[in-house]
């Protein structure tokens, strides 16, 4: 799934359903590089990327931010 649709400033998914969809158990990683507001991310791509960032343990795969959400 495209966190903020193709290039990042659509805000969908919301934190929200995002939320959801962990819970659900629909989503198992998420991959943080990359980013943020300074990427054109849109609000609710930060909220989720900070979200994810506060609350699961981050891994280094080759140089790329990995978060196992399950």
């Amino acid at each position: 799934m495209a966190i903020g649709g193709f290039n990042g400033s659509d805000p969908s998914p919301t934190l929200a359903q995002f939320q959801r969809y962990v819970a659900d158990g629909k989503i198992h990683y998420f991959i943080g590089s990359g980013l943020g507001r300074s990427n054109g991310g849109s609000d609710a791509a930060q909220q989720i990327a900070t979200w994810v960032a506060e609350n699961f343990t981050a891994t280094t795969v080759g140089g790329t931010t990995l978060y196992d959400l399950s």
